[in-house]
């Protein structure tokens, strides 16, 4: 299973890891925590060389109650950055989490390589049809209402069946406009209780009849310190045991923090299927 950044073709049968580089004062954990260009490169230098394969680069914070900012200040923020990662980092495979079309397309204009949406195209109808024509991987999140509304949306009847049918129809949508990469992302966090984030997680095996690789995001989410009555500063432990289980039921990609703990659990689960 293969996806095409930049003309490079990014094996996945091999699970890759995504670092989290959040450029927004009020993330859940890392918000403002790089305060000039030096702390952000550092911080690049330090996952790629701890074996990120993409870095995830967010201008938007999308936690929930997460202040809402207007699309200028999003590329105010973004745009510099790709291009300061770019010129010291002309090889890296950078990813845009957005949900804005315009956000989307001018981040991959100037050089970004994917597009992650939170949203899968529900918060921009132009989002498909703008990867679309730039021809990029695309990674579709499972949310329901917007960052600020999305715990007000915890109902379901039936949890898995409800999002294998909303995957089905963002992914027959995104194909029929000509996205051909497209990875999917169940949103742990995002609409769900902590229950049913870790009922998606013991069923993240099921996903896999979408036939798309599985991007898995728990990196220090509530769902670990709440279970652990800790905070998320005190919760890369717990990461790292659900990531681990993530890649035992079939996830390709890891998006963390913590780029050199996740690399170590893929090397020693690949050593598994020797």
């Amino acid at each position: 299973m293969t996806i095409n950044c930049k003309g490079k073709l990014i094996d996945l049968s091999t699970p890759k890891v995504m670092g989290i580089l959040n450029l927004t004062p009020d993330s859940f954990y890392d918000g403002g925590k790089y305060k000039n260009d030096n702390e952000i490169l550092s911080q690049v230098y330090t996952m790629l060389k701890h074996g990120a394969a993409f870095i995830d680069i967010g201008a938007y914070s999308s936690r929930p109650d997460a202040k809402h900012i207007n699309e200028d200040e999003e590329l105010q923020r973004l745009l510099p950055i790709i291009s300061l990662i770019l010129k010291e980092f002309p090889e890296i495979l950078i990813s845009i989490d957005t949900f804005r079309s315009q956000v989307a397309k001018q981040g991959l204009e100037a050089g970004a390589a994917l597009i992650n949406d939170i949203s899968a195209g529900k918060l921009d109808e132009e989002m498909l049809e703008t990867v679309a024509k730039l021809k990029v991987p695309y990674i579709m999140m499972h949310m329901k209402g917007t960052p600020q509304t999305m715990q007000q949306h915890t109902n379901y009847e039936n949890l898995i069946k409800e999002m294998l049918f909303y995957f089905s129809e963002r992914i027959a949508r995104a194909q029929a406009l000509g996205i051909i990469d497209i990875i999917i992302d169940p949103g742990f966090g995002f609409a769900k209780t902590k229950e049913q984030s870790f009922e998606i997680l013991n069923h993240l095996e099921l996903f896999k009849m979408l036939d798309k690789p599985i991007l898995s995001g728990v990196s220090r989410k509530s769902m670990i310190y709440k279970t652990l009555e800790n905070s998320p500063k005190e919760a890369l432990n717990g990461t790292t045991v659900l990531n681990t289980v993530a890649l035992q039921k079939g996830a390709s990609i890891l998006r963390v923090h913590d780029v050199k703990e996740a690399v170590e659990c893929v090397k020693l689960i690949e050593q598994l299927k020797y």
